[in-house]
């Protein structure tokens, strides 16, 4: 894949979900009446201001790793790192443009699965097991089963469903002839077979039936509505995933999960061969998927209460509402300013992990 393929596909998706992430902030800011005095893409310093309205300035500035919205100063004279006058907002008004961004995310995300699903249709999980190799010499192969056969039943197992596990009906019926319902070609057929050892590769199982399988799938095309519907669920899906496997990560460093294995970080240069990889593979389908993965991680990163992030300006919002009383400023731009400094530092460490990946030739997949 050409390096100049894979950092332009990278440069237009990191692009097109930090727009998204900013216009949620800017929206939601202008909805509320709240004064805003740039909309910046990239970060300083500046390379140009594209345009002028409404009292909002339109950058674009030199160094493409994310965006921002600066919000108008009462002063004058913003400190590092604050919210300007967003802070003299009602806390619920603070609180719903600062969720507005990462929800951003979270709504691209649904149209790209909503896109994908319209495009390439919806996968449908039937009952059944569809085989994919029979392996020599084995109770499978004996009893006649072939490739792509559909396995419906197997003694008393009942019909098979996508969460059926078969193990244990060979297990019970070590050693015995019992009758295993199969679709080939889309006849009905019924095999007998004998659950037993088999081997392949080195590899032993003491009782078994020796054949491979995966869900017995199939893709139908989508409606306008039930694209719609593939959209949120994929979402909501990916998203809960995502959640609990960042919850089982922070549980492994403090000792109340087992370790992740692979588990790591990825900066912008992961993210980039990620990109080009996923291309060569995948094509564009694959590309919006991974756009649509990398949406929702945005949305969950920034709702991290870590410090500069927007979480950790929703925190704030949160104890002062609790408090009912302000958080001096200068405090809050000192953790904000410390949060900045050291998400820095872990990019520059992040990054030097990745160009050594890179030079090693090594998937950011894993294996």
């Amino acid at each position: 894949m050409s390096g100049i393929i894979a950092i332009g596909g990278f440069l237009l998706l990191l692009g097109i979900l930090v727009i998204a992430h900013e216009l949620g902030h800017f929206w939601a800011a202008r909805f509320f009446r709240i004064k805003v005095e740039e909309f910046g893409i990239g970060f300083p310093p500046r390379a140009i201001t594209f345009a002028e309205r409404n009292g909002v300035r339109y950058t674009l500035n030199w160094i493409p790793l994310g965006g921002f919205v600066r919000f108008a100063s009462p002063e004058g004279n913003e400190p590092a790192h604050g919210i300007g006058n967003l802070r003299d907002a009602p806390i619920y008004q603070r609180i719903i443009v600062l969720v507005a961004g990462p929800l951003m995310n979270v709504v691209v995300a649904f149209l790209l699965y909503t896109i994908i699903a319209s495009v390439m249709g919806i996968t449908v999980y039937q009952d059944g097991l569809r085989v994919g190799e029979v392996y020599p010499n084995t109770p499978a192969a004996t009893a006649g089963l072939q490739t792509d056969d559909v396995v419906l039943s197997v003694a008393d197992s009942g019909i098979i469903t996508p969460a059926s596990d078969i193990g244990p009906v060979a297990q019970r019926f070590l050693g015995q002839e019992v009758e295993m319902s199969v679709v080939r070609d889309g006849q009905p057929l019924t095999l007998t077979i004998v659950p037993g050892p088999w081997s392949i590769d080195g590899r032993t199982s003491p009782a078994g039936f020796g054949f491979s399988y995966s869900q017995n799938a199939i893709t139908e095309p989508a409606n306008v509505l039930s694209a719609i519907q593939y959209g949120f669920a994929t979402t909501a899906q990916v998203t809960s995933l995502m959640v609990n496997g960042l919850l089982t990560w922070f549980g492994s460093l403090i000792g109340t999960a087992p370790a992740m294995e692979g588990a790591g970080v990825t900066g912008i240069v992961g993210m980039a061969r990620g990109t080009g990889e996923i291309i060569e593979t995948q094509g564009w389908i694959g590309y919006l998927n991974w756009m649509a993965i990398i949406s929702l991680n945005l949305a969950i990163f920034n709702l991290l209460p870590i410090p500069a992030l927007d979480g950790s300006h929703i925190m704030f919002a949160l104890i002062e509402g609790i408090r009912r009383k302000r958080i001096p400023l200068e405090y809050e731009s000192r953790v904000h300013f410390a949060g900045f400094a050291l998400l820095m530092a872990l990019m520059v460490v992040v990054t030097i992990s990745d160009i050594q990946g890179w030079i090693n030739g090594s998937s950011i997949f894993g294996s």
